[in-house]
């Protein structure tokens, strides 16, 4: 019998990238229960998981020849398209939007949770709205207590969200919109691409930001503010002295998500530090956000020149910036 046909209609669920909170894309109850279990607004659109090709006839409406050959590459994998939805999908999925993110997620427990369902998955990230995503199942139930039913999995190989590509094509050009970066770089969709000989590719600078998950200013913050150390040279305690001017210019919320601050005067600092690896610091990155929260801390300091600059590292950098409360 389907697990997700009964109360309470969602799942915590594994997946490579980061633990998602699963509903049935055809189970009206399931999909409101993520929004409403995760405090999520509904201007925020869900990414629907599959687990074989013949699925996509229930989540898009047209599957153009540019996907194909990224698919045929990065899936399974960490690479979501944002393509013209199919006119029955559920429009809270899409928060009213006319496109649909689309995935086939790469990790063996996930794909065996569709196949007993036997319809794809909407999955977004398993934690509250602007929050740390989860890369344990333990990080699940700490943020959602017991009542959430839970597949572990074991800890994420990847530790960050997919990459997210909207793909637009027609007969004489295919348009392509960087959405969310992620593992799957702009530099390999291209190369993709180019050894398909797929011809006339622009890349669009700009777009909406409602398209995909995860575009607010303020996203994946952790209980504890965080601030992104910017300028090289600074010391711990230059930081410190800035702080409490600057926390008092933050409004009180950006883009529905309330803004870490910390009380003053500030007596205990955590540093985050991750590997020099970008895989291995991407994949340490949630959970160290989540086991510097447990601390006693009351600020969290992240250094820029912990990390290298190029196109391995934007993934995490993307995230970093999003999860600070301020950036100095």
């Amino acid at each position: 019998m389907s697990v997700l046909l009964q109360p309470p209609f969602v799942l915590g669920l594994p997946t490579e990238t980061v633990y998602g909170l699963a509903a049935r894309i055809d189970e009206p109850r399931g999909i409101e229960a993520i929004f409403k279990i995760k405090e999520r607004p509904f201007f925020d659109p869900l990414i629907v998981h599959i687990s074989q090709f013949a699925q996509l006839q229930l989540v898009v409406s047209c599957w153009p020849q540019a996907a194909q050959v990224l698919v045929d590459k990065f899936w399974p994998g960490p690479l979501t398209l944002v393509l013209p939805k199919h006119p029955n999908l559920n429009p809270m999925i899409t928060s009213g939007l006319n496109t649909v993110g689309v995935r086939w997620p790469k990790h063996p427990l996930a794909l065996q949770i569709i196949d007993e369902e036997g319809v794809p998955l909407a999955a977004p990230s398993a934690n509250k709205f602007g929050r740390t995503s989860p890369t344990t199942a333990e990080h699940v139930r700490q943020e959602f207590g017991s009542s959430l039913p839970v597949r572990d999995g074991g800890p994420c190989a990847v530790g960050l969200e997919s990459t997210v590509l909207r793909i637009e094509q027609d007969e004489s050009s295919v348009v392509l919109s960087l959405l969310r970066p992620g593992s799957v770089t702009r530099e390999q969709i291209e190369s993709c691409l180019d050894q398909a000989n797929v011809k006339n590719i622009q890349w669009r600078r700009e777009h909406e930001r409602s398209l995909a998950p995860g575009q607010m200013k303020h996203h994946y913050m952790p209980k504890i503010p965080l601030v992104l150390v910017e300028t090289r040279g600074l010391s711990q305690d230059q930081v410190l002295d800035q702080l409490e001017s600057r926390f008092q210019e933050l409004p009180k919320e950006i883009d529905h998500v309330e803004i870490r601050r910390p009380q003053f005067p500030i007596q205990s600092v955590f540093e985050i530090k991750l590997s020099q690896e970008p895989q291995l610091a991407a994949r340490e990155f949630y959970s160290r956000l989540r086991e510097a929260s447990e601390s006693n801390a009351e600020i969290l300091l992240f250094y820029k020149s912990e990390i290298h600059q190029g196109v391995d590292w934007l993934a995490l950098w993307d995230r970093l910036t999003k999860a600070a409360s301020l950036r100095v």
